[in-house]
């Protein structure tokens, strides 16, 4: 019998945390048996802030604990790319910053930051164009700064992940499949999240639809899905704050089971490839939002967290994915026994 493509089980691992706190954090996923997180909005003790706020004593103090629950970070989930393209007022509070003081503070502390996490994954985003205008308008623009910040992490041996979402120039499957076929660089991979698709009100046909766009750059993928209200119509733009319909995978609209069946076909091929870039291999990052999502984050506490990872177990056997967990061994070498 053929071996079963495998992934790798992670998840921001502040949607796990009630406070937020880095005990919190990493009690919710080592009991759940998860053995990597991507790290996003943490408090050690100085408040809650944003992954690239984080001191260097910070870093040093979350590295312990890594080591005291057994956990390794799968990617740096920062904000990258969710600033306007234009500095122009539009209705919206999203931030401009100078393209080049952008470059040269926040991409490359954000490589300094995955180094000092030991991941080679940083998460980003595609800019926001000016709320009511075509995005496709604006790709150029995006395209040429998204080259650069793919530059950038190539040159820190670094790979850039680009989340479709909602209000971006990258916000369909389509547009970001565009994107990265006019950047074509080795640097940048798409990341697919169909909850963040469905939200935007699209059918279950039309996510597969973006998916296939977007499979030949995946590099990876976020886990959360959306049950589309009955008599949601599809408007240009959305309120991300106002979302309240997130659900597990096994249950929403984004028809992972479909998607994910299909991305078996593919996982060998790419884990080579991501092992080539010294990935260790497929992520599979839970991002559920159960109890609320936003902009910059979203919340799940650990009982969401653990109901989402059971979900999205259930759809990997229905797909006939393997994926790993814990085991008795494991949990007595995290503690020397």
């Amino acid at each position: 019998m053929a071996e079963k493509p495998r992934v790798i089980l992670s998840g921001f691992a502040d949607e796990a945390a009630n406070h937020k706190t880095a005990v919190e954090q990493f009690s919710a996923f080592a009991a759940a048996g998860l053995q990597y997180y991507s790290i996003r909005f943490i408090d050690v003790g100085n408040g809650i802030k944003n992954v690239m706020k984080l001191t260097k004593s910070e870093v040093t103090k979350i590295r312990h604990l890594e080591d005291e629950y057994g956990l390794n970070v799968s990617s740096l989930g920062s904000p990258l790319g969710k600033i306007k393209l234009r500095d122009i007022e539009d209705g919206t509070d999203n931030e401009y910053v100078p393209i080049k003081r952008y470059l040269d503070r926040d991409a490359k502390r954000a490589c300094d930051l995955a180094h000092a996490f030991e991941t080679k994954l940083i998460r980003g985003f595609s800019f926001y164009h000016p709320r009511g205008s075509d995005p496709r308008e604006h790709l150029p623009q995006a395209i040429d700064y998204l080259g650069q910040i793919a530059e950038i992490c190539h040159r820190s041996d670094l790979t850039y992940g680009l989340e479709v979402e909602a209000n971006l120039v990258g916000q369909t499957g389509h547009l970001l499949a565009e994107i990265h076929r006019q950047v074509d660089h080795p640097a940048l991979m798409l990341i697919f999240d169909g909850g963040n698709i469905v939200s935007q009100g699209y059918t279950t046909t039309e996510v597969f639809e973006q998916y296939l766009q977007m499979k030949p750059g995946l590099g990876w993928m976020h886990i959360k899905d959306y049950c589309l209200p009955a008599g949601s119509v599809r408007s240009g733009h959305v309120d991300e704050e106002a979302l309240r319909h997130f659900v597990p995978a096994d249950q929403g609209d984004s028809g992972h089971e479909l998607i994910l069946r299909n991305f078996s076909e593919v996982i060998p091929r790419l884990e080579k490839r991501l092992r080539r870039r010294g990935v260790p291999g497929v992520f599979l990052d839970l991002e559920p939002h159960l109890k609320g999502g936003g902009q910059f984050g979203g919340f799940s506490g650990p009982d969401g967290l653990g109901v989402a990872l059971r979900g999205l177990c259930r759809v990997l056997d229905y797909a006939g994915i393997a994926y790993h967990l814990r085991n008795f061994e494991e949990v007595c070498a995290v503690r020397g026994f």
